[in-house]
């Protein structure tokens, strides 16, 4: 076979032509997929053909094959499970990134790389309000933020009692005991049971899940280990913060390393409006985001971001003959992720916050929860409908009277497909969850949605 960059033209303009027919598509259709997993399996599955394919051939069957098992993830319509959409310079980026084909993982191999991740990593510490001179790695997603956010911590508060956990594993370590909220999310429980932690201890919170701080001072006294305590920006249901201040630095009087899970609500701080309520954030020791959340970069695209330098790397680097490092003792970027291969996925974040710059990611957050209060005003005038959060953010949780009627009106809404909201179960009932996650959405959205909800419930 031979690089004919010939046959990447043509594959690459059919590919540009289906994007564009996807992307056009979006201001119009439904949200909902119009074929679900067994249609797609039986127009997928099949034994593979013994000879080869045109390139261009087969980007123009993979479009046209899949598109009626895609949910239009991208439109201002879709509120579910906390997923963004994506930013014009991102996609762009993001093109870029899967042509240049580097292995983002060390500074010598791919420089162009890892200077924008760097620079990137840097203006995300800026905006956000964190200490300079944190180190930033790009992950998978929120959980594996949260992974390398806690990694940092566990080899960092095993350090201090003479424990090399890197060299000695967990069996037979000192103990650390990990605190987390009541209604911490479970990205932060994965996380936890991956490194060798299992299950928190809980803390109560209040009803909006914010922890309290009285009680997690009990929970602090009546700890004999070392501690780390998982906080939260940005509760999955009310979108509410953690009283950042007060708990931070209560813990940090008994010595314990606090890490904020933010994956959608750290970026409350880059907002001069809504950085109030994250007040005292950046005293924290280690946070996780989520970039495809509430930035809107494409699929996939964590953040974890240390504020001790050498913590991450002590816990994740390593070094072998074969490795060729740059000159220096800056850490290479798989120093700080778990991955030693993958892709530039920090790129489109460089191109997003260049697209945005501070002002432009200010409204863009800002827009989010005006959106978000919007659906709340507007829905709680219908008759039986019940907002039950405090919209402080971009989540609004409803029910529409018993747990029966809400997993009805909840049924009907995801069956019209219109738009897309999703059920939960929050605070012992059954709810109806919003969440206003995509850069587009706009007063028209909001109006059509309201309007689909007015016909499920109908």
């Amino acid at each position: 076979m031979t690089f004919l960059p010939s046959e990447f033209h043509a594959a690459m303009n059919r590919a540009h032509a289906g994007a564009r027919e996807w992307i056009d598509s979006i201001p119009g259709r439904r949200v909902a997929p119009s074929a679900n997993i067994d249609e797609m399996l039986a127009v997928f599955r099949g034994p593979l053909q013994e000879q080869p394919t045109a390139p261009a051939d087969v980007v123009d069957e993979l479009a046209r094959l899949a598109e009626p098992g895609l949910m239009a993830m991208p439109s201002g319509r879709f509120f579910g499970w906390v997923i963004g959409g994506t930013l014009p310079a991102s996609l762009g980026a993001d093109w870029l990134v899967s042509s240049w084909d580097q292995n983002a993982a060390m500074r010598y191999a791919s420089p162009a790389t890892a200077a924008i991740e760097l620079v990137a990593g840097e203006w995300l510490v800026d905006v956000l309000g964190l200490p300079p001179g944190s180190e930033v790695g790009f992950t998978t997603g929120a959980t594996m933020a949260n992974w390398t956010g806690l990694a940092a911590a566990r080899a960092y508060l095993l350090d201090r009692v003479g424990w090399d956990v890197n060299t000695q594993g967990m069996q037979g370590s000192p103990p650390i005991s990990v605190l987390a909220g009541a209604e911490g999310h479970t990205s932060v429980d994965l996380a936890l049971r991956y490194l060798g932690f299992g299950s928190p201890t809980r803390v109560p919170a209040d009803e909006q899940g914010r922890i309290l701080v009285d009680e997690l001072r009990v929970a602090l006294r009546a700890s004999e280990s070392p501690v780390i305590l998982c906080l939260q920006a940005g509760n999955l249901h009310s979108g509410a913060f953690d009283p950042m201040a007060e708990a931070i630095t209560l813990a940090h009087e008994y010595g314990a390393w606090v890490h904020v899970d933010g994956a959608f609500g750290l970026w409350a701080a880059a907002s001069p409006s809504l950085a109030p309520q994250l007040a005292g954030v950046e005293r924290a020791d280690s946070w996780a985001t989520d970039a495809h959340k509430t930035l809107n970069v494409p699929y996939d695209c964590g953040v974890a971001i240390v504020a001790h330098p050498g913590a991450a790397r002590a816990a994740l680097g390593t070094q072998t003959a074969y490795l060729m490092r740059a000159e220096g003792n800056a850490p290479d970027p798989m120093d700080l992720t778990p991955e030693m291969s993958r892709r530039a996925r920090g790129v489109p974040v460089w191109a997003a916050l260049k697209q945005l710059g501070r002002s432009g990611l200010a409204s863009l957050v800002d827009g989010l929860v005006s959106n978000a209060q919007a659906l709340a005003t507007e829905l709680a005038t219908l008759p039986g409908v019940l907002v039950l959060n405090e919209v402080v953010f971009t989540q609004v949780c409803l029910s529409f009277g018993s747990d029966d009627r809400t997993r009805e009106v909840t049924s009907k809404l995801i069956a019209d497909g219109a738009v897309w909201m999703s059920g939960s179960r929050w605070r012992g009932r059954d709810i109806l969850r919003i969440s206003v996650s995509n850069w587009s959405t706009d007063a028209g959205d909001v109006a059509f949605s309201v309007a689909a909800v007015q016909r499920a419930m109908r």
